[in-house]
């Protein structure tokens, strides 16, 4: 259970010090995370300045999945890792580096990152974020990624920060989830949702339905079901957002509930979506799972997937519990209202 005596208001490092009085275990996990806090301030100054900092969209070489790396990019890239070397961190697995990186032999903690998430939005201010998760350090002469192929229950903690109209750090410890917003004029993040707990149900999803007609059967099928409102199976209404930035859509799923999906499909190299187990899925799976909600590939749950490589995708499920749990009865086909009237032009997922 989350501490409800945090108080709104009160600076990261206060609370930070009072998880550590209560589990003196997380000395060195908080010394990381006020780094990569100290870290995402600067970052956010430097996007808070837009175009006037410079056309922070401009492109140069590419990152470990083949994406041009924006000059934003390489700054958030540049800014956490300075600031991780000065941490009890042993390695880093970043989107934006090709392997571990080594940073301080013998230090208790890896880190998981993706400096900046979203970049497709640098340049339109729109909402771009850091996401990260903490991990225990393993030493394995056998295995060089020891420390990230651990399953993501073994993560100490994990966060996001999003930079938005305000810039917020979620974050847990393992102990529920809280949102902390920076304090401009103080250079410090502050608490203002000392414990999250996300709807069990909900009427909003999110999904960039530009793909409809990629989908797999259970995906097209559970879509389709939420169109058909009030008077289909689901028997209530749905609405439909999507952001195109991950920690923004997650952030929204967090304050008021709803289902996200980023489903793997038939497209060449989409088999397993687009998003990275490590340094996305495991720490966003987290966040929520401490939040009340749920998260998973469509079928497994994601703290329970181990990864085999630090860039290695997964398709992401995540949100209120009965839309997760429902999107799951989709693909092992025990949901026999499904697919009533093919929106999509093919067969609902359980018509013969």
């Amino acid at each position: 259970m989350a501490d409800e005596s945090l108080e709104v208001g009160a600076h990261l490092d206060a609370c930070l010090a009072r998880a550590v009085s209560h589990n003196p275990a997380l000395k060195d996990t908080a010394v990381v995370i006020a780094a990569i806090a100290g870290a995402a301030i600067t970052i956010s100054e430097v996007i808070g300045r837009g175009a006037l900092g410079g056309d922070l969209a401009a492109t140069g070489s590419k990152n470990s999945d083949g994406d041009v790396q924006k000059a934003l990019d390489v700054i958030a890239h540049q800014r956490v890792t300075e600031a991780l070397q000065a941490a009890p961190v042993a390695e880093v697995a970043s989107e934006e580096a090709d392997d571990v990186m080594r940073l301080n032999p013998g230090a208790p903690l890896a880190v998981a990152i993706d400096p900046l998430d979203g970049s497709s939005n640098i340049g339109v201010n729109m909402a771009v974020g850091t996401i990260f998760g903490i991990r225990p350090a393993v030493q394995d002469a056998g295995n060089p990624i020891a420390s990230f192929t651990t399953p993501g229950t073994a993560q100490l903690a994990a966060g996001f920060v999003t930079y938005g109209p305000a810039t917020a750090l979620v974050l847990t410890l393992g102990e529920g989830t809280q949102v902390y917003v920076l304090d401009r004029a103080e250079r410090a993040f502050r608490l203002t949702h000392p414990s999250l707990d996300v709807p069990a149900t909900t009427k909003e999803y999110a999904i960039n339905a530009s793909n409809a007609r990629h989908w797999e059967a259970p995906i097209k099928a559970f879509i389709e079901d939420c169109l058909r409102g009030a008077e289909g199976p689901r028997d209530k209404d749905y609405n439909m957002r999507w952001l195109g930035s991950l920690v923004a859509d997650a952030q929204r799923v967090l304050m008021r509930g709803g289902v996200f999906l980023y489903p793997g499909d038939q497209r060449k190299g989409y088999a397993q979506g687009r998003l990275r187990l490590l340094y996305e899925a495991a720490p966003i799976a987290m966040l929520m799972e401490q939040a009340g909600a749920g998260a998973t590939d469509g079928e497994r749950r994601i703290l329970d997937i181990e990864a085999t490589g630090i860039h290695e995708r997964v398709p992401l499920v995540f949100g209120s519990t009965e839309e997760v749990e429902c999107v799951a009865k989709y693909f092992d086909g025990r949901n026999h209202a499904a697919g009533r009237s093919p929106l999509f032009g093919q067969r609902g997922l359980m018509r013969s």
